[in-house]
């Protein structure tokens, strides 16, 4: 090789050493960045120069001209990132499945210091003081005093509920807006990592690093799908359905129920604005909503993926009473209770402990009714076109003003013990169950302890899904981790190296430039 075409050598290694160390550095500078991804230099070797070609013999004559970059890739398995975003989002719904039962089962039972479980015994044991003593105004005044009761931590137990559900609504609303406002920021990177590879300049890692951070939040609020096309345009799927393509961002809307003031998620680019028969102008989101929530929860179906649809499955879409759950009473059918009503939490739990409320009150009643004239019913409701739900229920004012109006005597002026026997009676019938799907029968005690245990039942299974699901995303990140993750002391071994390869060309540059020196003083 010429000796002034060897300083191509040199400065090749120069110029990559110099590369890398940059490199190196970045990494090192941003270990603790979250979201960083590794980076590496590639090298291809430079052109060489054919000095002469033979056919004689196996190959010609050639001389290179050393390495060059090639590019700055970003150490990443994709493979790993899409099983990280959908299992991260199955995670997030087992998670939030399982909070939502652990609030069911503090609302069930300490509320304001108060189990609505003692409540319900106090009303059981002042029946049985009845039983023993029906005439004392003592008696009476309690009998009418744990009524009240009861009704009141009914209410504070629904009304947490009602309470909880409301709070699932906001937190809906603010994952919408989030989930919007990531499909508008990837967007963005879309176009700012498109213009940086078109300009050939440079690989736009860092611009990467923080599209797919976006990504994997994205991928723990809902089930969604990706891909990358060769100018580096992500889209993105949510349900199905185009969430981004191009830079094209398909917002998700927000109807709120005028009854409710609960929110659904749709898509706002299918809802129509229509005309009812009053001329009155409304949204009709039917066929344009995000979810299908009808669906059978399966995670061979991925229909467990995402924070937000759990949510939207706890909170459901109304405050049910037993109503929702009276398929016996023909209320409502068991097709309709296992679609609308069972997936839900909130509204489950809900239409169980109004059926509990209702069952019990009516049955009180009842005995009373059907006893003699002279007794008016104990639970009154305030507004009778609701019926006995358990936020409409009330002890009769006329029993709570004077407590003796009950008397318990008979026309004989006799003490009524029948009766008094009869409304115990309906404490101890086995004659009720939870719900449509439970086949055994239960009295009112066993009827709230097995509402309580269901629950518990179903937060120890949904939390050990949970956990598993925790660990599997754990241990997915940790292999993420090991390919994209930066490692100090690897990367400073790297510096090392550099460092020593870049003093190696600088060394040789200077002997070639001595040589150079030495060649022409000689020949001057």
């Amino acid at each position: 090789m010429p000796l002034m075409g060897s300083l191509y050598l040199g400065t090749s290694g120069l110029q990559t050493s110099q590369n890398s160390l940059n490199t190196t550095g970045h990494n090192i500078t941003n270990a603790n960045t979250v979201g960083y991804t590794r980076q590496q230099i590639l090298y291809n070797t430079r052109r060489y120069n054919t000095l002469s070609k033979s056919t004689a013999k196996i190959s010609n004559e050639q001389v290179g001209l050393g390495v060059q970059y090639s590019k700055t890739r970003a150490v990443r398995d994709v493979f790993l990132d899409k099983t990280f975003r959908k299992e991260s989002g199955r995670s997030m719904f087992y998670e939030t499945s399982t909070n939502a039962l652990d609030e069911v089962e503090t609302l069930l039972g300490e509320f304001s210091g108060e189990e609505f479980s003692d409540g319900l015994e106090n009303f059981w044991t002042a029946i049985q003081e009845l039983v023993k003593d029906p005439t004392s105004a003592t008696v009476q005044g309690l009998f009418v005093q744990r009524a009240s009761q009861l009704t009141e931590r009914a209410k504070a137990v629904y009304d947490g509920f009602v309470d909880y559900q409301n709070k699932l609504n906001t937190s809906i609303s603010g994952m919408v807006d989030q989930i919007n406002a990531i499909g508008h920021d990837i967007a963005l990177l879309n176009d700012q990592i498109v213009e940086v590879q078109a300009a050939g300049i440079e690989t736009p890692n860092d611009l990467r690093d923080q599209r797919d951070l976006l990504l994997d939040e994205l991928g723990k609020l809902v089930n969604m799908t990706y891909t990358e096309n060769v100018e580096g345009y992500v889209a993105i799927q949510i349900e199905g359905t185009d969430f981004l393509k191009g830079d094209q961002v398909y917002e998700i809307g927000l109807s709120t129920d005028a009854v409710t003031g609960f929110v659904t998620p749709y898509w706002k680019f299918a809802a129509n604005w229509r005309t009812n028969d009053a001329g009155e102008r409304y949204l009709d989101i039917s066929g344009a909503q995000v979810f299908d929530l009808k669906k059978e929860i399966s995670t061979q179906m991925n229909t467990d993926v995402g924070q937000l649809k759990a949510t939207l499955l706890a909170r459901g879409d109304k405050h049910a009473t037993y109503k929702d759950i009276d398929v016996e009473g023909g209320s409502t059918d068991i097709n309709t209770y296992n679609t609308d009503i069972a997936q839900s939490v909130i509204m489950n739990v809900e239409a169980e402990f109004d059926q509990l409320m209702q069952r019990l009150t009516t049955a009180v009643n009842t005995v009373l009714e059907s006893a003699s004239n002279q007794y008016k019913p104990l639970f009154v409701m305030v507004d009778p076109a609701e019926g006995f739900t358990t936020t409409n229920i009330i002890v009769n004012p006329w029993y709570v003003d004077s407590p003796t109006n009950l008397s318990m005597m008979k026309a004989d002026d006799q003490a009524d013990y029948e009766t008094a026997q009869k409304l115990a009676q309906v404490f101890q019938d086995e004659r009720y169950t939870l719900n449509p799907n439970v086949a055994t029968k239960v009295s009112f005690l066993q009827y709230y302890n097995g509402l309580v245990t269901q629950v518990a039942n179903s937060a120890y299974v949904n939390r050990a899904i949970s956990e598993s699901q925790e660990n599997t995303v754990s241990s997915i990140d940790e292999a993420r981790q090991q390919i994209a993750g930066v490692s100090t002391d690897e990367e400073l071994q790297y510096m090392i190296m550099f460092q020593n390869a870049y003093n190696a060309s600088s060394r040789y540059i200077n002997v070639v430039n001595d040589m150079l020196e030495g060649l022409l003083t000689t020949l001057s």
